[in-house]
């Protein structure tokens, strides 16, 4: 059994609710690992050690880090590092750790992650879910030539020397490090997909009591939900509806919040859009059993991207047999690889046309549907649980 230290970014209390890595962190802990996971504190009165399900969590103070303007999330990024080893000195925590687990974002957070292999002589493995600084770049966040790029791209070199191990989201993740970052060594390099448990809703309303609330009912209801940036590129599925008036039965469920909500909203009623219904947030209950309920799920990423994203939120709609309808661009292989499952349909982000066509193939063949969310499942069943990525990350660190 090996000891280890988990660097988290947002790692929830699980009494509250679950994300991907708090998945994994109870499946090394499940499996006789002693974990100790360092994470933020959601307000100064939650710092300090505690058990949370089970787990040893160090809840550290920092400033905002999420909902915050991006000189404010910079700064507070920045100095995470600076925060989080100063914790591990105030609480007294041995540094005698075999293994270091550290997601991206963020990758400020590689000074601690030096600090603590040096002292313990671990190794760091990386799970590399955020190529950053160039997604910044290619959404226009950041100039890919100033100062501010550099910075970062210096911090983003030196995370990935110091790494033993790189976990990649895809294939085409893979080739685009080895083909952007020739100085790391390719046997750092391995597959590690993204990783649910299998849904276990407890019942919530009844169906029709639920489709009536959301005016759903007798709908074929095409769901989104998350976040709204510029990431994702929603303008691209308001497009879609515009030009899907036609079918009255078909309308767009898209539930979040985010940077682009507003300007979404605004599209929405400028085009007068009455096949589109958008909520800010709903209970989670409700949006477990509308997924259920609903015929397609949505994935949206904008055509800006020449790094290779990987949707963690298919899982859902695997994880609920539902066919999945992408939006993407031409540098993800998440199109490929989910034609391959024969899962659901994709079309070039900003392509209306085709996805239209797409979206209708799916909608005029029930039992198209029906095999579609079967295979999702299946391969999330085989490829993408907890557990198959508890098994990588051992193998390859054993």
């Amino acid at each position: 059994m090996k000891k280890i230290i988990f660097l988290a970014l947002g790692f929830p209390d699980v009494a509250k609710y679950t994300n991907l890595y708090t998945d994994l962190i109870h499946e090394f802990h499940q499996n006789g690992h002693d974990v100790l996971v360092l994470a933020p504190a959601e307000n100064s009165k939650d710092t300090g050690l505690r058990l949370e399900g089970g787990v040893s969590v160090l809840r550290v103070a920092t400033l905002p880090l999420f909902n915050v303007g991006t000189l404010k999330k910079g700064l507070a990024n920045l100095l995470l590092s600076w925060q989080y080893k100063k914790a591990l000195k105030k609480n007294k925590i041995t540094l005698d750790f075999d293994l270091i687990l550290m997601p991206t974002p963020p990758i400020t957070l590689t000074p601690t992650a030096k600090w603590v292999k040096n002292k313990s002589g671990a190794k760091l493995y990386l799970i590399l879910r955020d190529i950053f600084p160039q997604n910044a770049v290619d959404l226009k966040m950041m100039d890919g030539n100033g100062a501010i790029h550099t910075f970062f791209r210096k911090k983003e070199k030196e995370l990935y020397n110091v790494a033993d191990y790189m976990g990649c989201m895809s294939p085409a993740n893979i080739n685009y490090i080895k083909k952007h970052n020739t100085d790391v060594a390719p046997s750092k390099l391995h597959l590690l997909p993204n990783w649910e448990n299998l849904p276990n809703y407890k019942e919530g309303k009844s169906s029709e009591a639920l489709l009536n609330k959301y005016k759903l009912k007798d709908k074929f209801i095409v769901i989104f939900g998350g976040n709204i940036g510029k990431p994702q590129k929603m303008e691209n599925i308001i497009l879609l509806a515009k030009e899907c008036q036609d079918f009255s039965e078909i309308v767009f469920f898209i539930i979040g919040t985010g940077t682009e909500k507003q300007k979404l909203t605004n599209l929405v009623q400028e085009e007068k859009l009455a096949n589109v219904i958008l909520e800010d947030k709903i209970p989670k209950t409700d949006y477990n059993d509308l997924l259920r309920l609903s015929d397609v799920g949505l994935i949206s990423l904008s055509e800006d991207f020449t790094i290779p994203n990987f949707p963690s939120k298919v899982l859902s709609y695997f994880g609920n047999k539902k066919p999945v309808l992408a939006s993407v661009d031409l540098n993800t292989d998440f199109g490929t690889i989910l034609e391959e499952v024969k899962a659901g349909y994709w079309a070039a982000a900003g392509d209306t046309e085709d996805l239209k066509k797409k979206l209708l193939l799916i909608y005029r063949d029930a039992s198209l549907r029906a095999q579609m969310g079967e295979n999702g499942y299946a391969y999330m069943k085989e490829n993408l649980l907890p557990d198959k990525a508890y098994k990588t990350i051992i193998e390859v660190t054993t």
